[in-house]
């Protein structure tokens, strides 16, 4: 049954300014993936009768898996009584990534640079990106990598790009929260984001700066006050928060994790994340205990990692992970695909705040619909969770857009 919709309004944003998102809401029960492009090839793949894309950790995800995987058998086949040795990749995107020198930047690009739908992939940093735009370089994977360093090269590095992807910024420190960087991390943000808005505005951006909360809308305002924001380009990458819940749960019911799907919705910061584990795909029975426990061990993940690593990082690589899933996401819809689901934090009027995340259907032209259903029917554990978290992400999401309006005036 192909995805349709449930209801015939669309919604806007609660904001003070910025245009009203055309996004349709969704019955997620009417969510299936039925690609019409396929991604036909990979460079690492020899020409065969068939594939075996078995692996259960891909960047690209179960979906992306499934299309590489029907997608070479039927080109192979196609193929197979006729004189080609293999089958090329239909690279024609262009990415940048904006702090790939850093910890998530470098291990993103790589994963990026995997990529059969990336022609070029450009790499900014204020410092020690040569070395590692050099090191991609010789990887045979179709994209053409360019190095980029500092303000006056950003530009160049922009032009013409389809997607942004931005990790730049100060990583979290033991006893430090995400709302600790914000200083920081807000003023990068706002930097990186006006070159987006001069060079590429019409590019998906993708948000990785912590804390997403508040760097998102800081995006918005730039963009808002530049007069090219589009609601429906502009991600919080919250992907990271659906990767744990997704290996926690397969590791608490000893499930395939390629089986399990649990939708992630509000934030990307301790309370503000709220894993449905209600609306897990498959269903699955929870002691109350187990519910709880399962939720804080995924709203404090990134702390456990912090700690973990003892003052020398923070989540970077199951970070980059997860942002290469995302930004593959997009670019399958860019491509074409009418079947794209992820979970992000976006403009929304879902939960009567300004920005909300929750499971989206990605299209050519951003968010083209928002799957509302998810927050239906929800447990009492959850309904409380959800009206606890508003409060925190309300200040949150204010405190981002007061930064901007507060620099605009002293400007």
């Amino acid at each position: 049954m192909a995805a349709t919709p449930a209801t015939g309004f669309s919604v806007g944003s609660t904001a003070s300014a910025g245009p009203k998102v055309g996004f349709t809401q969704l019955n997620a029960s009417s969510v299936k993936l039925n690609p019409k492009k396929y991604l036909t090839s990979f460079s690492g793949l020899k020409a065969a009768n068939s594939v075996s894309c078995e692996s259960q950790s891909s960047f690209l995800g179960d979906e992306s898996t499934l299309v590489l995987k029907q997608g070479y058998n039927s080109m192979a086949q196609k193929y197979s009584n006729r004189s080609y040795t293999r089958v090329q990749p239909q690279a024609s995107y262009k990415v940048a990534i904006l702090g790939a020198s850093g910890g998530i930047g470098q291990p993103l690009a790589l994963l990026v640079k995997m990529s059969p739908l990336v022609s070029e992939l450009n790499l900014y940093d204020i410092a020690n990106v040569k070395g590692v735009a050099a090191d991609l370089s010789h990887c045979n994977t179709p994209s053409k990598v360019s190095d980029f360093t500092g303000e006056s090269e950003l530009a160049a590095c922009l032009r013409d790009v389809d997607v942004v992807v931005i990790p730049a910024g100060v990583p979290r420190k033991p006893g430090m929260t995400r709302d600790d960087l914000f200083n920081i991390n807000a003023n990068i943000v706002k930097t990186l984001v006006g070159a987006v808005a001069d060079n590429c505005p019409d590019a998906f951006i993708h948000i990785i700066s912590n804390p997403v909360n508040s760097t998102v809308p800081i995006a918005a305002e730039v963009l808002k006050q530049k007069g090219v924001y589009d609601p429906k380009k502009l991600f919080g990458v919250t992907t990271l928060d659906v990767v744990r819940a997704n290996t926690f749960v397969a590791q608490k019911k000893n499930l395939k994790l390629i089986d399990v799907d649990v939708p992630v919705v509000g934030g990307h910061a301790g309370i503000t994340i709220l894993p449905l584990l209600s609306k897990a795909k498959p269903s699955i029975t929870l002691t109350d205990e187990e519910v709880q426990e399962l939720t804080v061990r995924i709203q404090n993940a990134g702390t456990e990692v912090v700690e973990a690593k003892a003052g020398a990082g923070s989540a970077t690589l199951s970070m980059a992970y997860a942002a290469a899933r995302f930004v593959e996401s997009s670019l399958r819809a860019l491509d074409g695909d009418t079947d794209v689901y992820e979970c992000s934090f976006i403009q929304s009027e879902l939960a009567e705040l300004p920005f909300f995340a929750s499971r989206i259907k990605l299209g050519k032209d951003g968010v083209e619909a928002v799957i509302s259903s998810e927050l239906q029917g929800l447990t009492e554990y959850e309904q409380k969770a959800l009206e606890e978290l508003k409060t925190e992400l309300k200040a949150s999401i204010e405190k981002g857009v007061a930064f901007v309006q507060k620099q605009a005036i002293a400007a």
